[in-house]
């Protein structure tokens, strides 16, 4: 099923597909036949959607900084659009994996740019073993081999867990309390745009923009021994370009792990985003015109 919307001059296309096991999978699109850049695919964090990239994606899709491209933006199963699974264990990054594929395969992505926040950019490690082939350039979004389990452990202490609010504006409060300490450079604008990324109204209640049962995938996760590093993994990426961005405050990929990750590669660069940590919005044009040169690098 394909429905299209109009924002402004963009057109934006909500595309469903099948998983696999027949679960119902949501991709937001933005179109541009007529360009022969390669298109740019948007992967989002554990408990984030879709809607995460409407900004730079508008702005990739219509050229601003770099050749206008199609741009596609996933909802990975029990979040956003997509449909809810009866079994929180499929919640299960293999699987998730599995289903990009079949979703690429579906709206006929064969090779494109990722661009990976948080889980999305273990996604496209994955994908660097699972299906080489279809990765052009990569864009790491706050993550990388090493996971913090400082950073962690914060993100399992509120997935899944957060009170319902009872308006926008305390949906604001509490996105602001407990992000304050690693956005310390939003604006009341950035504040709203992220509770509304957050939470959605439904039947006339404030529910999260995901299922809360993803928490039980992260309690399986013993945070008192050291995580798995992936080296290996983010070995498999030396053959593209790599662009790593860090928020300043983060908590999950630490100045030492990004530093490590230029050494390893020889084709990564980074950036930093002021003022933002874990994971940095990709709403100011800043962040936006980094992605959309080192994107431009491939045009």
């Amino acid at each position: 099923m394909d429905d299209h919307s109009q924002t402004g001059a963009i057109q934006v296309n909500e595309i469903f597909v099948s998983a696999m096991d027949g679960l119902r999978l949501h991709v937001r699109e933005w179109p541009c036949p007529s360009s022969d850049a390669v298109p740019l695919v948007c992967l989002p964090g554990l408990a984030r959607t879709a809607g995460d990239f409407d900004t730079i994606a508008a702005a990739i899709a219509t050229g601003r900084g770099c050749e206008p491209r199609r741009v596609v933006a996933l909802d990975y199963r029990g979040r956003g659009l997509s449909d809810r699974d009866k079994d929180w264990k499929n919640y299960d990054i293999f699987i998730e994996n599995k289903d990009i594929l079949t979703t690429l395969d579906a709206v006929g992505i064969e090779e494109a740019a990722f661009l990976g926040t948080s889980r999305g950019g273990l996604h496209i490690m994955v994908l660097a073993a699972t299906r080489p082939g279809i990765l052009r350039r990569a864009i790491f979004n706050d993550i990388g081999p090493v996971i913090e389990a400082k950073g962690l452990a914060r993100i399992r202490g509120y997935v899944g867990k957060l009170p319902a609010p009872k308006s926008w504006d305390d949906a604001v409060d509490l996105c602001r309390g407990i992000m304050s300490s690693q956005f310390t450079g939003l604006s009341e604008g950035d504040w709203m745009a992220y509770a509304k990324l957050t939470f959605e109204e439904e039947r006339g209640a404030f529910v999260p923009r995901y299922d809360p049962r993803l928490t039980r995938q992260l309690e399986l996760l013993d945070l008192d021994v050291p995580l798995p590093q992936l080296w290996p993994q983010y070995a498999g990426l030396q053959h593209i370009p790599l662009l790593a961005i860090r928020g300043e405050n983060s908590d999950l990929l630490s100045p030492e792990t990004l530093k490590q990750m230029t050494e390893k590669h020889p084709a990564c660069q980074t950036y930093v985003v002021p003022g933002q940590g874990h994971a940095p919005l990709l709403l100011d044009e800043a962040s936006i015109s980094r992605v959309a040169a080192f994107l431009a690098e491939g045009d």
